[in-house]
This record gives C-alpha cells, sequence and structure tokens, in this order.
C-alpha cells in the first residue's frame, strides 16, 4: 500500500511540474516547435497591398488584414517602404529592393500612403498558418470585462510575392490568438483578432531574394 501510495504521489509531482511547465514556458515551446511545423489555415491570392508610414514603421494592409510594421523582432532586419524613380511600389531591406508594381494610391488620408495591386503574371499569397501547441493561460484576467482568454496559440501571416522575372518577397508577421471557451459566450472560440506580446510577437523574417 505504502508503494502504491509513493507511487501515485511521484505521478502527482510530474503532472503537476508538466502543467505548471506548459503554463509558464509554453509560449516558448510553441515557438520552438513553430521552427519546425505549423499548420496551413488558408492561402488566399493578394488583391492588394496599401502602406500607411513614413517609409519605417507603420501599418501594411494586405487584402483586409492590417500588420503592424512598428514590432520587428529580429534587430537585423532593416526595413523601409516606398516609391522608385519610376513610380513603383517597393520593399527594400537588407540592400536589397523589391519592386512590387505601379503606385495605384499615393498621399491620401493626410499622410504618406502607398498602395499596389498585383500585375499579370506575378503569383501573390498570403498565407494564414498557427501552432501545432497552444498553451493555457489561467492568470489572464480582464478585469474591465471579465472576459478572459483560457489559451493562445501563435498566428503567422506570410505574405509571398513573385515575380515573372523569377525575383521573390517573403515577409512574415507572428502574433498571438486567443481562445475564448464557448461556456462564457455563445460564438466564442479562437479570436479573429490578434494580441501582440513585447519581445515575441510582430515582424519575424523578411526576405528578397535574387
Amino acid at each position: 500500500m505504502r508503494k502504491v501510495l509513493l507511487t501515485l504521489g511521484i505521478v502527482v509531482i510530474c503532472g503537476v511540474a508538466i502543467l505548471a511547465g506548459w503554463i509558464f514556458g509554453g509560449r516558448q515551446l510553441s515557438m520552438f516547435i513553430d521552427r519546425f511545423e505549423t499548420i496551413e489555415i488558408a492561402s488566399v491570392p493578394i488583391h492588394s497591398v496599401a502602406y500607411e508610414g513614413s517609409g519605417t514603421g507603420g501599418w501594411l494592409t494586405v487584402n483586409d488584414v492590417h500588420l503592424s510594421l512598428d514590432d520587428i523582432i529580429n534587430p537585423k532586419i532593416a526595413l523601409s517602404i516606398g516609391s522608385t524613380k519610376d513610380n513603383q511600389f517597393a520593399v527594400a531591406s537588407g540592400g536589397k529592393v523589391f519592386a512590387l508594381g505601379p503606385l495605384t494610391h499615393t498621399g491620401e488620408n493626410g499622410g504618406d500612403y502607398l498602395a499596389v495591386v498585383p500585375q499579370a503574371g506575378d503569383e501573390t499569397f498570403l498565407v494564414t498558418r498557427c501552432s501545432l501547441l497552444s498553451w493555457p493561460t489561467p492568470f489572464d484576467f480582464n478585469f474591465m470585462t471579465g472576459h478572459s482568454p483560457s489559451w493562445k496559440r501563435h498566428m503567422y501571416y506570410e505574405l509571398r510575392w513573385k515575380k515573372p522575372s523569377g525575383a521573390t518577397l517573403d515577409v512574415i508577421w507572428r502574433y498571438e490568438q486567443p481562445f475564448y471557451g464557448q461556456q462564457l459566450v455563445p460564438g466564442d472560440g479562437w479570436g479573429s483578432g490578434f494580441r501582440v506580446h513585447e519581445g515575441t510577437t510582430g515582424l519575424i523574417q523578411i526576405d528578397i531574394r535574387p
């Protein structure tokens, strides 16, 4: 009997330790797993891209998805957006420039505003992916509404743009998506919005080739 109780105690302690590790280290573990595998949710053609900002930072709107350029996780990334001499919407990083196409709009909304649509022959996609592993958030409280997420996972938005010449642009953002239990509010589940967690979410990668 004593041996059974000892074994049971060890199992309970191990279970508590695993749960605690999942709660406090789940975010980091999820990011580690995401390096190797994620789940693709959608891949849709891009029909428009718009930029609002001063050339660095600001917002990039791909279709109807707003993606921040203010939170850049990799300090080695130096990204700027503007127009070329021949009036092309261009993205520059690491000494390389990728021209998406002729500008369709400029200088609206009382500030710097640029817009472009894909040209014939361009292969463009906005790919949405999520983490394989989500993590519990029992200590997240919203004192204003009392409605807090019970789980979170990472969401990835990837802009893929390929020109007929073979030149490619690949930009990836990572955000946190909250989950609200069905039992709290009808229709709830994985939230449509995303959350920023300092140091782990935002723009994580940009690759221009050649």
